[in-house]
């Protein structure tokens, strides 16, 4: 049965070339559309090295404190200090592991002695950051517990900084300089996309081998620290978030005295709701958001299938004598209805598979500007690998849209092909 859908879809394609081509053209556009906007969204949330467990992860990028003394509704927002962290986050005891690092990256020179030095990107974090993101070490290994609270000066490179640097990847033990103060290659790993907005650098080091600790505000309060929580299972979530609640609570009191205090905003956020968290003292709208998202896919479905309905029509009007002889025979409208679907099926998914593979190729070759950021503390442009674009859900999704896209342009002209008279379908004649 499928087979002959296949083939009686294929001879409708080759009777009427041009409508045939506009058609195939038209859905392909769709679903190229959509997917690009799906795919967008895609790699802030699908899992992939080193952010793998992005399903069991919940953040605090960004935190807000306000003071009596301000005013009501006054606060200071940004990333915390390492003493808030701790206080708050690190000392949760529900969850597997829980990191804390530098906000963002910083571009910093590196070096051998007596040679010029070129800037990358450097994350300070600490020893548990090894254990909540999946790295691919390719020699060498992270930094210890003993050695972070030693802050001895070691780092994690990339393939490219070591290669950079040495001329090879086989980089660990060697010395180089950061910032004019040497460090020692404890281990190397391959190269992270600046998609792993949370993971990503060139540079790993602990921030016990600076004064990263020291850079505050607020009294000692807000400083340049961001936290990841990796939860056991995202059952864990809500006991999660209760037990920081009960951290703050418990961390207020304290800095209360001072006339300091600081607002949840119902953090952490899990990767969805922080993908989308653009600023500290508002809550993002992930409903809202999911709600935009779901009206701009209508939209690109709805606006093609008015047209393709159009030419659906048309070439059913070619096909009215056909349509009467196999009623006269004892087709069901059920039947008859089920064999146009599935026809037209088979076209629009041909296209949709055309368009998938046409936002996969510009994803590719146009990481550069589709997927920008608006604010990057990055030296490079984003980059993309199959790993990153290439998941079930992404062949789901495109499956799902060539799917809609058929029933919306399809379904009414078959539901009228299926009711026609006998007689007067017979006689060529299409109301």
């Amino acid at each position: 049965m499928l087979k002959q859908y296949f083939q009686q879809a294929w001879a409708q394609l080759r009777q009427q070339p041009l409508i045939s081509v506009v058609n195939v053209t038209g859905t392909a556009l769709a679903i190229f559309l959509i997917m690009l906007v799906v795919m967008v969204q895609q790699v802030q949330v699908e899992p992939f090295q080193p952010e793998s467990n992005r399903d069991r992860f919940l953040h605090v990028r960004y935190s807000s404190i306000g003071n009596k003394a301000w005013g009501e509704g006054n606060t200071s927002n940004g990333p915390i200090s390492v003493r808030s962290g701790k206080e708050m986050y690190k000392s949760l005891e529900t969850p597997e592991a829980v990191t804390l690092y530098t906000i963002g990256t910083t571009a910093t020179p590196v070096s051998l002695p007596n040679q010029p030095a070129t800037a990358v990107d450097v994350k300070e974090t600490d020893d548990d950051f090894w254990r909540v993101f999946d790295f691919a070490f390719t020699g060498g290994k992270p930094y210890d517990r003993a050695t972070f609270d030693a802050g001895q000066p070691v780092a994690v490179i990339t393939e490219s900084v070591a290669r950079l640097l040495f001329g090879t990847t086989e980089a660990t033990g060697r010395e180089f300089l950061l910032a004019h103060a040497p460090y020692r290659v404890c281990g190397v790993v391959r190269d992270v996309s600046t998609l792993a907005t949370t993971a990503y650098a060139q540079v790993w080091i602990p921030y016990t081998s600076t004064d990263q600790a020291s850079n505050t505000w607020n009294s000692d309060l807000m400083g340049m620290m961001s936290c990841t929580i990796l939860a056991k299972s995202r059952d864990d979530f809500p006991a999660i978030r209760q037990e920081c609640d009960r951290r703050m609570e418990a961390f207020n009191r304290v800095i209360g005295e001072e006339g300091w205090e600081f607002i949840s905003r119902n953090r952490p956020y899990d990767q969805e709701k922080n993908a989308i968290a653009f600023a500290a003292n508002f809550e993002p709208d992930l409903k809202a958001e999911r709600r935009s998202r779901w009206v701009v896919y209508l939209i690109l479905l709805i606006v093609p299938a008015i047209n393709l309905s159009s030419m659906t029509q048309s070439r059913l009007r070619q096909r009215v004598s056909e349509i009467g002889v196999r009623r006269a025979f004892g087709s069901t409208r059920s039947e008859l209805m089920g064999q146009i679907l599935a026809e037209n099926f088979i076209a629009t998914l041909v296209a949709g598979i055309v368009g998938l593979l046409l936002s996969l190729v510009f994803a590719w070759c146009g990481d550069s500007f589709l997927f920008s950021q608006e604010y990057s503390m990055t030296l490079n442009p984003p980059t993309v690998d199959a790993s990153i674009l290439v998941h079930a859900s992404t062949f789901g999704w495109a499956l799902l849209f060539c799917f809609v896209l058929n029933l919306l342009s399809t379904g009414l002209p078959a539901w009228r092909a299926s009711r026609m008279n006998i007689v007067e379908a017979i006689g060529g004649r299409l109301h």
